[in-house]
């Protein structure tokens, strides 16, 4: 007689690999039907294949059609041209390494954080389905140069997260689907304009800390892209390869913009993507009052604050929190400051008022209160670049190096001076706003007729004393710590 006190296990063996099975297959299932409502067609695009070819006179210009790439100082500069689908393409192609690198980059981060895959997998179609539809909030002609990145991108080496246009999309839209989670690292910016009344040449200026607190690869890698698009205002932006929407940037007519993280009200699905939003600015505005117009147009996707300044030095901060009126606040007294707080109607919002309470924007804006009220009357870019590295507290107290409450955080993706007026950019090689400051002088640079002879001509402003004492390095050697709160005594 068989021992069924023995064929209950057995039973209960053979009953495991079921159990196992379904385990791993509901999540699956659930994962195929994410990726089944959620997925994204990229539009029909042709591109004929063009070789890459290095310039005789230059052996960093790598030239694909009439785009180029090349090396000024340590900043990637490169400039695009044409439709948004030649636009595109020439981007991905000519700086395909950086932009595998940046991408590899942030899914090893991501490992490293999560580092289950099932649970990734679950983030990302939370991502998916929080986000569902979001190619349909993109202009056609964003989709196209995206679609066209995507061509380009070949071999894709991470198509096993995401088909590549899909991916692309998340992640041109990064900064929005940043900020719409609470305790978002995108609330530490600084940004300010001196009108011309205050400075050395009657010029206006724009001082600019982009403090995305990202990647240290997107600082590394950071690129001037000098976009003229056809039938638009040519214009510059400052970020990374592989990103074609702004987050700080100047156009020809001297119209500047940058953006700052704001929390306030609720996100909106049918919103425009903030970069998105100002590139179109930028390509169709020639001054502040035509941005302002035109902004009346696109609903934005989630709370934010635009910096906006042309070249006579009229100039608002723009505060946007979907389905509200946009509030403008003016430059008044030969200054405009902004961190990371709102100040109109959405000021008693209890979001902003935890920004307020728990963040360093109140610090911040304190301080560079401060350094404006005793800016130098004739002040210059260099006076504007000791302002973006200023690290003491309000009062002038000492602050450790990395410390939250001060301008410079040592945080920045990227540190730009911008002089609206003559439409030059000085833009920091890193790492944050220590390195040199590089001009980019974009009267040249996005002039139609412009072609680059020979290698690009360094012009900069010195780096920072820490980087040259000693004491950046042995703050990295330390771990690059970034206290709160209050500075202990003895500080740095």
């Amino acid at each position: 007689m068989a021992d069924t006190g023995t064929a209950k296990p057995d039973g209960k063996r053979r009953r495991w690999p079921w159990i196992l099975g379904a385990l791993v297959a509901f999540p699956l299932a659930g994962h195929g039907m994410v990726v089944g409502c959620t997925s994204m067609t990229p539009p029909a695009i042709e591109v004929a294949p063009t070789a890459i070819t290095t310039a005789p006179d230059d052996p960093s210009r790598r030239e694909l059609g009439r785009a180029w790439a090349r090396k000024r100082g340590a900043i990637t500069e490169i400039r695009l041209e044409g439709d948004p689908t030649t636009m595109g393409y020439a981007h991905m192609r000519l700086l395909y390494d950086d932009a595998v690198a940046i991408e590899r980059d942030m899914h090893d981060q991501f490992a490293q954080f999560v580092p289950y895959q099932l649970a990734r997998t679950l983030i990302v179609d939370l991502a998916r389905l929080r986000f569902a539809g979001l190619d349909r909030r993109l202009t056609p002609g964003y989709r196209r140069e995206i679609a066209a990145q995507a061509l380009a991108f070949d071999p894709d080496p991470f198509t096993g997260l995401m088909d590549t246009y899909p991916r692309f999309v998340f992640l041109h839209s990064l900064y929005d689907i940043m900020l719409s989670f609470e305790r978002s690292p995108l609330i530490g910016c600084t940004s300010f304009v001196v009108d011309g009344a205050r400075t050395s040449n009657g010029h206006t200026l724009v001082g600019r800390n982009f403090d995305f607190e990202g990647p240290q690869i997107l600082d590394d890698k950071k690129a001037v892209f000098l976009v003229l698009e056809q039938d638009r205002l040519p214009f510059a932006s400052v970020s990374w390869p592989g990103f074609i929407g702004t987050t700080s940037g100047m156009n020809a007519d001297g119209l500047a913009i940058v953006i700052h993280g704001a929390r306030a009200g609720q996100t909106q699905s049918d919103g425009q993507p903030v970069a998105q939003t100002v590139r179109h600015l930028l390509a169709t505005s020639h001054t502040t009052r035509q941005a302002l117009a035109e902004l009346e147009g696109h609903d934005p996707m989630v709370p934010h604050m635009l910096l906006i300044a042309d070249s006579t030095g009229d100039a608002v901060a723009v505060e946007r929190v979907p389905g509200r009126p946009a509030f403008a606040r003016p430059i008044s007294g030969g200054g405009l400051p902004l961190t990371n707080h709102l100040e109109g109607p959405s000021a008693s919002d209890p979001k902003n008022v935890a920004v307020m309470a728990s963040t360093s924007t109140v610090a911040r804006r304190a301080r560079l209160d401060e350094l404006l009220a005793t800016l130098p009357d004739r002040a210059t870019p260099a006076d504007v670049v000791a302002v973006l590295r200023d690290r003491r507290a309000p009062s002038g107290a000492e602050l450790p190096l990395g410390h939250r409450d001060a301008i410079d955080a040592l945080i920045a993706t990227h540190s730009v001076v911008m002089d609206t007026t003559e439409r030059v950019l000085w833009v920091s090689e890193g790492p944050h706003a220590t390195g040199r400051f590089v001009r980019f002088d974009l009267q040249d640079l996005l002039d139609r007729d412009y072609r680059p002879s020979g290698p690009a001509r360094v012009e900069s402003l010195p780096s920072d004393d820490i980087r040259r004492d000693g004491r950046y390095d042995q703050w990295v050697k330390r771990g690059q710590s970034h206290p709160s709160g209050p500075p202990p005594q003895g500080a740095p």
